[in-house]
């Protein structure tokens, strides 16, 4: 540039100048407003990418790439968890090759969110896009500190974040949630909404957990992917997140099929001996293969929770995802979420509950049976049976307390298949074993 003009002193449109006139006719809306010359296009979109860039975070997290990303994860993932963080790889290499719509990316602290996050924004960048990568956090005290910075109005700092061709908005939902911040969080994600704009977001939260204006745009399905990573901290392996504190699973670790007493040596009747056959038999089949439900029915004792923690110990050894759960104790842990002191939400643990690959509820129906305890497992039961998700039941024998809506979905042939043990209860202890250990 020369003689102090923005513009190339050589283009034929502004003589140097940078800016022009459009020949337009009076009542047009751009009629009599300045327009930037094309020859300053690249020199203008320089500056904004080095005006985000300052911005961001992305110096400190250049070496985040999708290269050395780990599509499956560490040694010892369960299969569905590395299958979950493999979907999340590649639909975060497509999003970065599209830049085209919204990608929000679900999961535990430390699963990989923000690399693959970051892996887009390094991406972009090299490809030439202005690219702003943001914590949540850092994004709210970029714009309070922007009433104070003299170099940059409020307003202009708010539209280049909101405008950035490319917003990635990592760790959404740690921010403190005042008035303000969701006012502006709204804002920022609804301008993007509306002109349709591409945007990266991960969380930690379930969706039910995020402001319900902010939601109602990430359950946009036409706009948004989603993926929910459920491989556990990589910083932390030891951690099996899948045998939380909701599974009872630990107390049954010896309870396998190979030691399953079919007690043919009590002198039992033919029909005791058939109804423990036949029990056996469909759990076997159904841990070999899990599909639909399972309700496995009798007296005490009679060995309907050894089948099931049979069949939980198959599939844990396997890899499987599998949560088994004493409908009491589970209850228990719903509620104590109403803690004060409680670091969960009931609905995050109440939504890890009832999408669970294969759910496995022990001792329904020896629960006091609240209005608050119907309903949720009536939510619970409902969901598993709308969406066919994998589920063994063991109960007593039906009875007319238990819910009609529980019941008739229990008693659907369509999705579920009832075995009774007739056997009288074992004479002998119950048998348990060690705790597992972690894998």
């Amino acid at each position: 540039m020369t003689n102090g003009l923005p513009g190339d002193p050589n283009c034929p449109h502004c003589k140097g100048l940078g800016y022009l006139r459009q020949d337009l006719p009076i009542g047009h809306p751009d009629f009599g407003k300045l327009q930037i010359c094309n020859c300053r296009h690249g020199q203008i979109s320089q500056q904004i990418h080095a005006r985000l860039f300052a911005l961001s975070n992305l110096d400190e997290l250049a070496h985040l790439t999708f290269e050395n990303f780990q599509p499956r994860g560490r040694v010892g993932l369960r299969p569905l968890q590395a299958d979950s963080l493999e979907l999340a790889y590649n639909q975060a290499r497509l999003f970065a090759q599209s830049l085209n719509g919204w990608l929000l990316i679900q999961g535990y602290y430390g699963s990989g969110k923000t690399h693959l996050a970051a892996a887009i924004a390094n991406f972009a960048v090299s490809m030439g896009v202005p690219t702003l990568f943001l914590t949540v956090p850092d994004l709210l005290d970029t714009l309070r500190f922007a009433y104070d910075d003299p170099a940059a109005t409020f307003e202009a700092r708010f539209d280049e974040i909101r405008s950035a061709p490319l917003l990635v908005l990592d760790d959404f939902g740690t921010q403190n949630a005042t008035s303000w911040a969701r006012e502006k969080l709204f804002q920022i994600t609804n301008y993007r909404y509306i002109n349709r704009l591409p945007l990266v977001i991960t969380t930690n939260l379930m969706l039910s957990e995020i402001e319900g204006r902010i939601r109602s745009r990430l359950d946009d399905r036409e706009l948004v992917t989603r993926v929910h990573i459920t491989a556990p901290d990589y910083r932390r392996p030891l951690q099996d997140v899948s045998e939380s504190d909701l599974s009872t699973l630990d107390r049954y670790y010896q309870q396998t099929f190979g030691n399953f007493d079919l007690r043919r040596g009590e002198g039992l009747t033919p029909e005791h001996l058939n109804s423990l056959e036949r029990a056996f038999q469909t759990a076997r089949k159904f841990a070999e293969e899990p599909s639909g439900w399972l309700v496995l029915t009798g007296g005490s004792r009679c060995g309907k929770t050894h089948l099931a923690a049979a069949i939980a110990n198959q599939l844990y050894e396997l890899g499987q995802e599998v949560l088994f759960s004493n409908v009491p104790e589970l209850l228990d842990h719903l509620r104590a979420t109403f803690s004060p002191n409680s670091t969960i939400s009931l609905d995050r643990r109440f939504e890890s509950v009832r999408t669970v690959g294969l759910l496995i509820l022990d001792d329904l129906g020896t629960q006091s049976m609240s209005p608050w305890v119907r309903e949720k497992l009536y939510q619970l039961f409902n969901y598993r049976y709308v969406t066919e998700l994998p589920t063994v039941v063991t109960t007593g024998e039906f009875k007319d307390e238990m819910d009609p809506r529980i019941r008739s979905r229990l008693e659907d042939t369509r999705i579920s298949q009832i075995c009774a043990i007739t056997a009288p209860p074992y004479k002998g202890k119950p048998r348990t074993g060690a705790r597992r250990k972690t894998k």
